[in-house]
């Protein structure tokens, strides 16, 4: 049964959209909700394991002071009563924060981020922490001492979840929460999105605060909402994103709501398509995916044109210099600590960072200027790059190659701070869901939602519930 036939006591099952709208009128209660969510976590948790922390009494407290508030004709915005689940990196004042090491299991928070506080101003409602590679450095999944939660779209075998946001992956998929906050550094909105079957966008540096984030690459990471579908992930941003005096990225970046051009269609609109030479490397049912998706956009009325790009995707799994140098920055004292307990995958990735010299640091800073300037070029008079979001489905967790990520295709879009959409296309024969990426120039968020939009009203992969959970 999917989200579209289900009723309003299938609470747990409806998109955040509606939810909102419900709540807002009254029909729904925020008690009613939150109830929904943490009855499924307490059903479905002990074998997904996609939270690190669940805030049952305080969420349940702040529903019946988001119930009241509402029915009073106090209601602080339209996502008053909606919950949510955070990433373990996002800081909680008061709150345990451990950044997916075992080394923090104790480190408790000082302060609270920024798009948190934004947020809880609209009256949304955290359910929890979740699940996240140690310090976020890794595009499958895992997690060696805290735990790797299990992808639910298969029940029998332990596949990968995507990383870094693993938890925020899983708990949306499984409808323990209707909408997470996941960080991309090189993909770790996108992957899970792309493993887990969900809709998740990469934003621009500077669009959203990272401030009270714990850092892995200060000049990569960017926040951004995992959801069930393109609105709910609109909705979403448009509270996250707006300048934060206390994130000098951000300053000079004015808010743009995606909404007035949401529900525009693609009609007039050219979107590009990746060389040919990209395809190599890729599953059979992946590349079957992305040429339906590219029918049905141009059955909308897009143009689909072929782009020619002065670079392969893969050169930029190579360029990591600034990933690498300000990993190891930020924990490198711990990766030199043989004392400290920490991941043995994530351990050597840090360790890299020790011998990045200056010279290869602002080299690869001068790279990224020339290559933003290159990619501009080749995207000229182009609304978005399509490409898959990974070049397989999720795989088993013992199939899994530590020194190999699948950040192919999503790696690009950070190092030439550009913004991306992921979303399911379709399904392999095995039930295991595909995802198209959606790649637009920096700040251009609102088109690649609308992109998103028009494609997914076309289709209804969005829309399926892993059989596990249902």
């Amino acid at each position: 049964m999917n989200d579209v036939s289900r009723s309003l006591t299938d609470l747990a099952f409806l998109p955040a959209h509606v939810l909102a709208r419900e709540i807002a009128a009254k029909r729904v209660s925020p008690v009613d909700v939150v109830d929904a969510f943490l009855k499924r976590i307490d059903k479905f948790e002990p074998k997904l394991q996609s939270f690190v922390a669940v805030y049952g009494m305080d969420a349940r407290l702040a529903a019946e002071g988001a119930d009241k508030a509402i029915r009073s004709g106090h209601a602080v915005g339209p996502l008053h009563g909606v919950p949510v689940a955070l990433k373990d990196l996002i800081e909680l004042e008061g709150r345990i924060t451990t950044g997916g090491s075992a080394h923090w299991r104790t480190r408790r928070s000082t302060v609270t981020a920024t798009i948190a506080r934004r947020m809880i101003a609209q009256g949304m409602i955290v359910l929890g922490k979740t699940h996240t590679v140690e310090f976020a450095f890794g595009g499958w999944g895992t997690n060696q001492h805290m735990g790797t939660p299990w992808n639910p779209w298969d029940p029998e075998h332990a596949r990968t979840p995507g990383g870094s946001s693993n938890g925020s992956g899983v708990a949306v998929a499984a409808r323990l929460a209707p909408w997470a906050i996941g960080t991309d550094t090189g993909g770790s909105v996108r992957l899970p999105a792309s493993f887990c079957g969900l809709t998740g966008l990469k934003l621009t540096i500077g669009r959203a605060s990272t401030h009270g984030i714990l850092p892995l690459s200060t000049s990569l990471d960017t926040p951004g909402p995992m959801a069930r579908d393109v609105e709910d992930a609109a909705l979403l941003y448009n509270v996250l994103q707006g300048p934060d005096p206390l994130d000098p990225n951000t300053r000079g970046i004015a808010a743009a709501d995606p909404l007035p051009t949401l529900k525009r269609g693609v009609r007039g609109l050219r979107l590009g398509r990746m060389p040919a030479s990209e395809r190599a490397g890729c599953a059979e049912e992946v590349l079957a995916a992305y040429d339906r998706s590219l029918e049905t956009l141009a059955g909308l009325g897009a143009e689909i044109v072929d782009v020619v790009l002065p670079f392969t995707f893969s050169d930029f799994t190579r360029a990591q210099a600034i990933l690498e140098a300000e990993a190891y920055f930020n924990d490198g004292a711990m990766a030199d600590d043989a004392g400290v307990v920490m991941d043995d995958a994530v351990r050597a990735r840090v360790l890299v960072g020790a011998r990045v010299s200056a010279q290869d640091y602002l080299a690869t800073k001068r790279q990224q200027v020339e290559c933003k300037a290159l990619m501009a070029a080749a995207m000229a008079g182009v609304d978005a790059l399509l490409t898959p979001s990974t070049a397989m489905a999720a795989i088993r967790l013992d199939e899994v190659d530590q020194d190999m990520m699948p950040s192919r295709f999503t790696r690009f879009g950070n190092f030439m701070e550009m913004c991306a959409l992921s979303l399911p296309n379709g399904f392999t024969t095995g039930g295991l869901p595909l995802s198209l990426q959606i790649c637009c120039p920096g700040y251009e968020e609102a088109m690649a939602l609308r992109i998103g939009y028009a494609l997914q009203q076309a289709t209804d992969y969005h829309k399926r519930v892993p059989a596990m959970v249902a």
